[in-house]
């Protein structure tokens, strides 16, 4: 399953707008925002159907899934999308992280706990606006909104640190720039790891580099951690291939048409997270030509001053020179 949806789900007095992308969404908050009565409104809709007057509005089926046989139920679920809430244990285990990797559906998840076994995006965290006041003949208007801003995350200074969340051809890259350049650069080893890195920064201005497109489950953490020390910032792209390919430097419209709206092109099923996708791509585009692209070891090529430099200027507002 790909592309974009716009769900709305109401009745006489509530309206929920969603618009889903990715294969995962989760949607967090506190208790009493409205996230409970959302899954209760889609399951009135599916047992009840127009007879329930909550009216569901989405190119796809929209569903809930929950209960002790959601094992059984989920293979037979194809191309829908499926809302589940915290209640349902299991949407922390590894069983469900194995059946989601396995599914051609989208899911929206409901949780104010983080989901470490499942590879979601820090852009398609939300919570739940509401608008207006409850009222016998109103709607209460519920929206999505990102809890996480790109403000936030701007890497908007010039660091005297920079810790890379894994250790290939990105920390390989951006050891390469920060060393010419008088920058210390670390590899963290690893998103779970990232955390017990930036908490040992004292002073220094420090930039940490991670795939946004996986790093959903650690960044209530790494949000707290910043707010504390706001001489930390995150610099969170899809990944580094994605990086790479926002350069312009590999097949430029071609590229450019598929990250213009990526969602049309990923197929769920087939690609877990995005940055499998976007690793896919450039192995694609690159596999014969003198940038050939290897994950796990830089291609010298990367390191050419005119690709370098476009590499670099994507990432807009960090100053790597003395």
């Amino acid at each position: 399953m790909k592309g974009k949806y716009h769900i709305v789900v109401q009745n006489k007095r509530l309206r929920y707008e969603l618009n889903i992308r990715r294969n995962i969404t989760v949607i967090r908050g506190d208790s009493a925002t409205g996230k409970t009565k959302l899954i209760d409104l889609l399951g009135q809709a599916s047992a009840l159907g127009e007879g329930s007057g909550v009216e569901v509005l989405c190119e796809r089926p929209c569903r809930t899934l929950g209960g002790k046989d959601w094992d059984l139920v989920l293979p037979g679920i194809h191309e829908q999308i499926i809302f589940l809430d915290e209640e349902n244990k299991f949407v922390k285990s590894q069983e469900f992280a194995a059946a989601v990797k396995a599914s051609d559906n989208y899911f929206v998840i409901i949780t104010r706990e983080d989901l470490p076994n499942l590879p979601y995006s820090v852009d398609e965290i939300y919570g739940l606006h509401t608008s207006g006041k409850y009222h016998d003949l109103k709607r209460t208007y519920n929206e999505l909104y990102h809890i996480y801003s790109a403000e936030a995350f701007s890497g908007k200074l010039k660091p005297e640190t920079v810790v890379v969340e894994d250790s290939n051809s990105g920390y390989e890259f951006f050891y390469r720039v920060c060393a010419e350049n008088g920058i210390a650069c670390t590899s963290a080893g690893g998103k779970s790891r990232l955390k017990n890195v930036m908490s040992k920064s004292d002073k220094e201005q420090m930039l940490v580099i991670a795939d946004g497109a996986a790093i959903g489950s650690e960044m209530n953490e790494l949000y707290q951690l910043m707010c504390h020390r706001p001489t930390i910032k995150c610099y969170l792209p899809e990944s580094f291939e994605w990086l790479v390919l926002k350069s312009g430097m590999i097949n430029g419209k071609a590229v450019q048409d598929i990250l213009d709206h990526p969602e049309d092109f990923i197929e769920s099923q087939k690609y877990f997270s995005w940055e499998r996708f976007f690793t896919a791509l450039l192995l694609e585009y690159t596999q014969d030509s003198y940038l050939k692209y290897n994950k796990s070891r830089l291609n010298e090529a990367y390191l050419h001053d005119k690709m370098k430099q476009a590499i670099m200027n994507v990432m807009e507002g960090v100053n790597w020179y003395e």
